[in-house]
């Protein structure tokens, strides 16, 4: 294993960087292996029903992250019951998260790297982080990368990387990209994603979500506040699945062509920008390359006089 350390040690310098570096410190994760201690690295998806979005997403990530960490056990986990219920009806056999780790667990992995595709900080990834919480005793050490929009450089990354894309697909006219969205007061990552688009140049852009802040509605005022009558709907989304084949491809399209529109479809999942998938891979690095400040230790040693 000391091979993997060196190996991972030499990378992060150059593909790591700090989100937040007060809220971090440095802690090698792969450098605290003992010689009966296994490490192992878990990606953890969403899912999706629908094979062609997958292998172009979901397994392409997968790749990614094996070829990043090599000679680390690689283990996959899909959180959605619905996608796992459907996928077991026709005899495919996803772990969720809780069942991953129990098993890694039991085949006697000890430090555990967690990866997820999720994008924001919303009730999905809140919910991977207490599942981990709740069996984290079970391991020696238990790391848990953050999701694709979590620092403001994330966010200006995966604006030149969409815009770049969608750009050289459709030049012209103006441009919605469609978040799923989240009950979660994390929502306003949508609305900070619209806010650095526009910062960063892109006036003809906007953001809306199927279930959150900004709705259709709010999109839509946008798009009026411009003459321009061409629109580009987009997924802001890490897989192409039902959200953008119903939602985006279907009701968003015939609403914006009621309101006399012309709309063009650019149907492809975050997830197969290679500008994204390095991204999830230089968070992986960094979550073990690094630790989570602990906030009580933290404040009792401001309280005790020390920094």
């Amino acid at each position: 294993m000391k091979w993997i350390t060196l190996f991972v040690s030499i990378l992060c310098p150059t593909l790591c960087w700090a989100h937040s570096d007060e809220n971090f410190v440095e802690s090698d994760l792969f450098g605290n292996l003992g010689p009966r201690d296994k490490a192992a690295v878990l990606m953890v998806h969403f899912g999706t029903t629908y094979d062609d979005t997958r292998v172009l997403t979901i397994d392409a990530i997968n790749t990614r992250m094996e070829t990043a960490f090599p000679g680390v056990e690689f283990r996959e986990a899909w959180t959605s019951r619905i996608i796992l219920r459907k996928l077991k009806s026709r005899g495919v056999e996803k772990l969720n998260p809780t069942e991953a780790l129990i098993r890694l667990h039991e085949d006697g992995y000890t430090h555990i790297l967690i990866q997820s595709t999720n994008v924001i900080e919303g009730t999905e990834m809140k919910e991977l982080r207490r599942e981990v919480e709740s069996l984290s005793l079970n391991f020696k050490d238990i790391r848990v990368g953050n999701p694709l929009l979590y620092a403001p450089e994330d966010y200006k990354i995966v604006v030149e990387a969409i815009t770049g894309a969608i750009n050289q697909a459709f030049k012209d006219g103006q441009k919605v990209l469609v978040g799923h969205g989240t009950p979660d007061p994390a929502t306003a990552s949508y609305a900070m994603f619209d806010y650095m688009l526009k910062a960063e140049g892109h006036t003809d852009y906007h953001v809306g979500t199927v279930e959150g802040y900004p709705t259709y509605t709010d999109a839509l005022h946008l798009l009026k506040a411009r003459k321009s009558r061409t629109v580009t709907l987009a997924p802001l989304m890490f897989v192409a699945g039902d959200h953008v084949r119903n939602d985006i491809a279907g009701e968003w399209k015939e609403q914006l062509e009621k309101e006399g529109y012309r709309v063009n479809l650019y149907l492809k999942g975050l997830g197969e920008n290679p500008t994204v998938q390095e991204l999830f891979v230089r968070h992986a690095r960094f979550a073990a390359g690094h630790k989570a400040v602990d906030m009580k230790a933290k404040k009792a040693a401001y309280k005790a006089g020390k920094e």
